[in-house]
């Protein structure tokens, strides 16, 4: 926490923020252009907002990627000012196969997020492929059903919510899954990828999503930090964690 208060205090460190909350992916020279300094500065200032967990990157080619990572912020918010909410719903990934299946290395994701989840890599492999786990932690839907390779998701009425497809499995290490929005008609598919590294007593967890429309990228990139901390603080009490939006509650 003290990492994170650090970086929020510098004006620049702020400014680079509000620039990738803009345009998320931005590489070094294209976040240069927002400061008056040199390119080492802002690397300086960047690896101060990497340590502290509000940025994480992404190499593509000789190109780093720089993306916001809302889930510090978020569970710092939850802890002071957010009550915890234990309801019923869940949440998900849509469908679509594509630059997942080959390309996935020549392209950007338009939204990644990282969190670290005091847990074995078997409970975080369990709790992102299996039904029954979604529906304990996911923002949005009571019911979550699996039908071979495919998650549906409903939402407390009855409604379908959500499809994700899974597309290629790495055991316990990497799932790529379609994310095929039913909330509202016309949201083309996109494509998500979830990551996951042991580190000594906690697993690190990557979020990847590719293709996103933009007219819906700001309710993603917050559907995404419900998600997370729920799964978060499901893994790590035991108690399912429903962090709804105040439109929901």
């Amino acid at each position: 926490m003290d990492a994170l208060f650090k970086a929020l205090s510098d004006p620049a460190r702020r400014i680079l923020l509000d620039s990738l909350r803009s345009t998320d992916g931005q590489t070094l020279q294209q976040l240069q252009g927002q400061l008056d300094m040199t390119r080492f500065g802002v690397m300086k200032h960047l690896g101060v907002l990497e340590e502290a967990g509000l940025i994480t990157t992404k190499k593509v080619g000789r190109f780093k990627h720089h993306y916001l990572n809302a889930l510090p912020l978020q569970e710092a918010i939850d802890r002071w000012i957010e009550p915890l909410l234990v309801k019923p719903a869940a949440r998900a990934v849509l469908d679509l196969k594509s630059k997942l299946e080959g390309h996935e290395t020549m392209t950007k994701p338009d939204f990644v997020m990282q969190t670290y989840i005091r847990c074995t890599q078997d409970a975080l492999w369990a709790a992102l492929t299996e039904a029954s786990a979604h529906a304990a932690y996911n923002f949005m839907c009571q019911d979550v059903r699996r039908d071979g390779d495919t998650l549906h998701f409903q939402t407390p009425d009855g409604n379908e919510m959500l499809v994700c497809r899974e597309t290629a499995l790495d055991p316990k290490t990497r799932i790529a899954s379609t994310f095929e929005p039913k909330w509202a008609p016309g949201v083309p598919v996109s494509q998500i990828v979830y990551l996951i590294a042991v580190e000594g007593p906690f697993c690190a967890l990557t979020l990847e999503h590719y293709n996103i429309p933009p007219a819906a990228a700001d309710g993603i990139a917050d559907g995404w930090a419900r998600t997370l901390s729920g799964l978060k603080t499901w893994l790590e009490t035991g108690e399912s964690a429903k962090f709804l939006s105040p439109q929901v509650q």
